[in-house]
């Protein structure tokens, strides 16, 4: 099991060497996107890694190209294999109907890391790290277990570097007293989450709450001259403003999450095309960011020894009618409520679909049909 712990460098005048790590990782990058190019345009056929990293060891022993050995060996090795496996998915995707672009070219500002892996750097007490011939120190938000595989060295948008130590940790069977508490999801952009127990859970939308601080932030680095200080600035003020509702966004996702996992032992969503949606609705769908919330989801589940049970994407969930199974083909999206044409019974429309999505998922799981007990108010 590889588990990820990320800890912040402490700001210091040496980062700057870390910084210019990266910036070398970046041309080093582009170069072997521009041989790939050409190799491909003289020969049509694809570069091998193995090639491309023999051709980097000679240009290293250049003395236009000395500072590339400040990255390291093993990180111009894993660069080299981040583009083997982007240009593998490439060729993949051409047999399939999904298409996946190749690896382009990058601009050094927007290139963020390198990874060293068994050497280059050496982890001592107290907080410190050698990385290359420097020793830095970083926070230590908590104890790092296991073995440590690789060291991705990342900077942000605000020029703070984070160091992500990637560890292989023995897994831990949880044994977890089961309360037989199972619950049905529909996530909605109304209403972040709809329980088949007819509760629900909003969502702060803190990006909407934000939005002001952002777009005042856009037109102030707007209206700054390319290339000044005041640029510089104003960019680090709105990349300041993304990260603090990132970070909102995380907390409240990791607390939520971590809430469902202790109180309920089968967890049943609707597996969505998230992406088809983001085109659709845009920015609200990022604001709720569901995949994310699911992932760390699954992680808690993990730790507490809970399950995730997803249905198929396919199955018509708000049109179908929880009391009788009759499927309300007219329904549209824009009906939030809607009377079922054979039994007459009244649906909200997100709880009907989060009693379908429980019982079509426990159902599906093994444990066998469950129905939650609806008491029939009104009849035609």
């Amino acid at each position: 099991m590889i588990k990820t712990f990320e800890m912040k460098l402490y700001q210091s005048k040496k980062n700057r060497y870390l910084h210019d790590s990266i910036d070398a990782a970046a041309q080093i990058y582009n170069h072997c996107i521009a041989l790939h190019k050409r190799y491909y345009k003289l020969f049509k056929k694809h570069l091998n890694k193995f090639q491309l990293q023999k051709h980097l060891t000679k240009l290293k022993k250049l003395e236009k190209f000395l500072f590339w050995k400040n990255v390291g060996s093993q990180a111009i090795q894993d660069i080299t294999d981040r583009i083997e496996r982007g240009f593998q998915l490439f060729f993949c995707s051409l047999k399939s109907n999904k298409r996946v672009r190749p690896p382009s070219f990058k601009k050094r500002k927007k290139y963020k890391s390198f990874t060293l892996k068994q050497a280059g750097y050496k982890l001592f007490e107290n907080n410190k790290i050698i990385i290359g011939k420097r020793c830095y120190k970083f926070h230590k938000s908590r104890e790092i277990d296991g073995d440590i595989k690789t060291l991705t060295v990342k900077r942000d948008p605000l020029g703070d570097i984070y160091l992500f130590f990637s560890c292989e940790v023995p897994e831990v069977q949880t044994e977890k007293v089961l309360s037989g508490k199972s619950v049905g999801f529909d996530f909605g952009l109304k209403c972040f989450l709809t329980l088949s127990d007819e509760s629900e859970i909003e969502s702060p939308e803190f990006f909407k709450k934000g939005l002001k601080s952002v777009r005042k932030a856009n037109r102030s680095l707007s209206r700054k001259k390319k290339g000044s200080k005041n640029r510089i600035l104003a960019r680090r003020n709105l990349a300041r403003i993304h990260k603090k509702i990132a970070n909102q966004r995380r907390d409240y996702h990791f607390k939520l999450a971590k809430h469902l996992a202790e109180t309920y032992d089968v967890l049943f969503f609707e597996d969505l095309n998230m992406k088809a949606m983001q085109k659709m609705w845009g920015r609200k769908v990022s604001d709720l960011s569901f995949s994310f919330f699911l992932n760390i989801l699954e992680y808690y589940c993990g730790k507490t020894g809970s399950k995730i049970q997803k249905i198929d994407r396919f199955y018509p969930s708000s049109k179908t009618c929880s009391f009788c199974d009759y499927v309300f083909k007219e329904l549209s999206l824009n009906d939030r409520e809607w009377s079922c044409p054979n039994c007459c019974f009244h649906h909200l429309r997100d709880v009907n679909a989060a009693k379908n999505i429980h019982r079509v998922g426990a159902s599906a799981l093994g444990v066998g049909e469950v129905r939650l007990a609806t008491v029939v108010s009104a009849h035609c």
